[in-house]
């Protein structure tokens, strides 16, 4: 699995985002079950997620209300499929508000990036 960390710091919160080849709702699940072996990921506040594949997409917002539908719609756009993206936050105690989805935004944005593709699909 490919982990991109200390991505996003913001008011005491912190980012990372993970990937990998995937091509279903299981392996997506034991490919998570994996990220959290490393104890830092196991006591990350959320593991937001989304892969889209042959069963169409998937998602789990891990307690981060609609962040999986930012990633799904990112995946889209950037034409990966059978991808699995992971957006690791640990809350750092103050609330972000919208910002929250802003940063899963940009954490997906540099990801795709170093897989050598663009959000805006290309």
């Amino acid at each position: 699995m490919r982990i991109i960390e200390d991505i996003i710091s913001d008011r005491g919160s912190k980012y990372a985002v993970s990937g990998a080849p995937c091509a279903s709702e299981d392996e997506a699940k034991a490919l998570i079950r994996e990220l959290k072996r490393a104890k830092k990921f196991a006591k990350a506040t959320h593991n937001t997620w989304g892969l889209l594949c042959a069963k169409g997409p998937v998602k789990n917002d891990d307690g981060e209300s609609g962040a999986g539908v930012i990633i799904l719609r990112m995946l889209e756009r950037a034409g990966l499929r059978d991808h699995l993206i992971v957006v690791t936050r640990w809350y750092g105690g103050k609330h972000l508000g919208g910002d929250r989805f802003r940063h899963v935004q940009e954490a997906v944005r540099i990801y795709l990036r170093d897989l050598g593709l663009s959000a805006d699909g290309g």
